[in-house]
């Protein structure tokens, strides 16, 4: 009996739309790079900590490029996976590869097993895979905020996301044989819910949900900004939290 479609929770026509707005919004000198910057610079991190030099690499969803002008520094021939164009659901072309990293993409796929069966399949015997993605302990302050904009009948507007032991679940049913799932957690300070949103939006990382919302009205906008600020701290500054998970998986 053939399985069952996993069922569509996000629109990759959305995700890719994003994409294409942070691109051009990133021209702007202070336009919000953190979150992929706190992953490129852990990723290179780790490599190190390893001592591992791989040969041939993908690597998926930096559009920052800062990653893989690291890697072919060190002396590795690199392939960079367009954002614009990239289907995670997809077998990979160009296999095989010592390492794959995708950042902060698999989080927003409708088949997370599928895709990372996908990526365990490219690499050669003995490479690796290091995937990082905002895990579900992020973005607190928003979601209440979210919640008491529309207090009666709301509205999904944010993404559901994975935690530790659903990963470490999904690295085993992709096969794995060693597998690792950590998590840190990148703290970041904002004055106003609109900062958040307009970072948000640099990012590429506002909602794909396959079923949109409809904008928020005045009033309800209103009360998610109320909301949102109470939890500022005595600097005027709400701490939000992104829970960066990593999951890396060797092929044996």
């Amino acid at each position: 009996m053939a399985d069952k479609a996993p069922p569509r929770i996000f629109s990759r026509q959305r995700r890719m739309a994003g994409f294409r707005r942070a691109m051009v919004r990133q021209s702007q000198r202070d336009a919000a790079r953190y979150v992929l910057d706190d992953m490129v610079e852990d990723i290179l991190d780790r490599l190190e900590f390893m001592r591992f030099e791989p040969a041939r690499v993908l690597v998926m969803g930096d559009w920052t490029g800062t990653l893989a002008l690291s890697l072919r520094g060190h002396g590795s021939q690199v392939d960079e996976a367009n954002v614009r164009t990239i289907d995670e659901e997809k077998p990979i072309e160009g296999a095989p590869y010592d390492l794959i990293v995708s950042l902060a993409s698999l989080g927003r796929v409708n088949d997370l097993p599928g895709a990372l069966l996908h990526l365990r399949t490219a690499l050669a015997e003995g490479g690796i895979v290091i995937a990082s993605l905002i895990g579900a302990g992020s973005l607190s302050n928003l979601r209440r905020a979210v919640i008491a904009a529309e207090p009666d009948r709301p509205a999904a507007r944010m993404h559901p996301l994975v935690d530790n032991a659903a990963a470490s679940a999904l690295m085993q049913r992709a096969l794995f044989k060693r597998q690792v799932v950590d998590s840190r957690s990148l703290e970041v300070a904002y004055r106003s819910l609109d900062r958040l949103v307009s970072d948000l939006r640099d990012q590429g990382l506002t909602s794909s949900l396959a079923s949109a919302a409809p904008p928020l009205g005045k009033a309800a906008l209103e009360r998610a900004r109320t909301s949102f600020l109470t939890a500022s701290n005595d600097q005027d500054r709400v701490l939000e939290t992104f829970e960066i998970l990593t999951l890396t998986g060797w092929k044996d």
